[in-house]
């Protein structure tokens, strides 16, 4: 519910015409919230999200029933996504140009947002842009490589990298994410919207072509709520294959760290993203 109104918000001002949610027994009002919304589905399961695969089952269900035919974007509850000119083109002019230009998929790079000072320090009221409050991310500390499975670029660095994986590099948070797709009723997401099937389809990001247009998906996890919500995971043990690497990750978390720098960047739009190679406005002009 923090989350949630300011969510819907964004991706209708986007032009998302209809919202189909899964909601893993939530208890914070979230599923009364939706229900009243008119341009939302919602199904509930009290299932194991680690079990579905991580909720990757639950949502190629409804792909299938739903999207076949549709351009469908699958986003988590902190993503905001952004593309160049976001703000004036919405959806329906990007699928319009990526129909014309022959491509099925739209990559983005997760971007971790975060404040400055102690993440539990932060002022946030439900409702509110969480971008307000967490203004600042990593600039250039990012690597990428080809995945030897998928033939997807491959990216990994940013805080995350930096302050709680920086003795375990490999096993940062992958940050590439195809969250745009036209969607076929034989496509299927394997990781989260990391990797899909067909590869082909994870061709998404420019080596130099200058033909791909991608964006960047604002991710709105370090609001002030994590330590509660970290402790919370601990408990649930739910959100990945092997838990135990995640340990150290989650009790930072609780003791409330401050992930900024001097070296860290202020946020100011997508123009800014897409001057720093963030994101590329490719053939879209």
């Amino acid at each position: 519910m923090l989350r949630v109104d300011h969510w819907l918000s964004h991706y209708r001002k986007l032009g998302v015409a209809h919202f189909l949610i899964v909601d893993n027994d939530s208890d914070d009002g979230t599923t009364e919230f939706l229900a009243q919304q008119p341009d939302v589905s919602v199904w509930c399961t009290s299932d194991s999200y680690k079990a579905s695969r991580f909720g990757v089952d639950w949502l190629t269900c409804l792909q299938i029933k739903f999207g076949a035919g549709r351009w469908c974007l699958t986003v988590d509850a902190d993503e905001l996504l952004v593309y160049p000119d976001s703000t004036t083109r919405d959806l329906n002019a990007l699928t319009s140009h990526l129909d014309v230009t022959g491509r099925d998929s739209f990559g983005a790079l997760m971007l971790d947002m975060y404040p400055k000072g102690p993440l539990g320090q932060v002022k946030f009221e439900e409702g509110q842009d969480p971008i307000q409050v967490l203004p600042w991310f990593d600039a250039g500390n990012y690597r990428a490589r080809i995945h030897p499975v998928f033939g997807n670029l491959w990216i990994q660095g940013g805080v995350r990298d930096r302050v709680f994986f920086s003795s375990q590099p490999e096993r940062s948070p992958t940050l590439n994410k195809t969250p745009l797709v036209k969607w076929r009723r034989r496509y299927a997401y394997v990781t989260s919207t990391h990797q899909l099937l067909p590869r082909r389809l994870n061709d998404v990001f420019d080596f130099g072509q200058g033909d791909r247009v991608s964006g960047v998906l604002l991710h709105t996890k370090f609001l002030p709520n994590i330590a509660e919500k970290s402790i919370e995971e601990l408990a649930r043990g739910q959100h990945f294959e092997n838990s135990n690497l995640y340990q150290p990750y989650y009790n930072a978390l609780i003791d409330d760290p401050d992930l900024w720098t001097k070296a860290s960047t202020k946020y100011q739009g997508t123009d800014q993203l897409e001057a720093m190679g963030l994101m590329s406005r490719g053939a879209w002009s």
